[in-house]
């Protein structure tokens, strides 16, 4: 088992829901809303401190838990659905999960 996690754009929520949705068997998703920055390839100098400290653009943050094998799948449609070349398109990662139980289900 792998968690895909995604910080992207709000605005492409939509379009990424949609691409999920025509997927077989779609492991589901969390979605929150975020806020965030980064460090830019060519950063503007802030006036200030406070400037500094609150340059945050909201954000959403999509959260997958899924099978290996349906990883390359779901970071794809994340990636073609989100992708606009410009700074601020946000970020995908994987990491492994060792252990994964539905609450529903009772503990073995």
């Amino acid at each position: 088992m792998k968690e895909v996690k995604a910080i992207v754009q709000p605005g492409k929520l939509a379009k990424i829901r949609e691409e999920f949705s025509r997927m077989s068997h779609f492991p589901g998703m969390t979605v929150g809303k975020v806020e965030g920055c980064s460090h830019h390839e060519n950063p503007e100098v802030p006036q200030s401190l406070r400037e500094a400290l609150t340059d945050f653009s909201p954000k959403v943050r999509i959260e997958i838990i899924t099978p290996d094998d349906r990883v390359e799948e779901i970071v794809t449609i994340i990636h073609n659905c989100a992708h606009t070349s410009r700074t601020g398109d946000g970020i995908v990662w994987v990491t492994p999960v060792e252990t994964f139980h539905r609450l529903r289900y009772e503990l073995e």
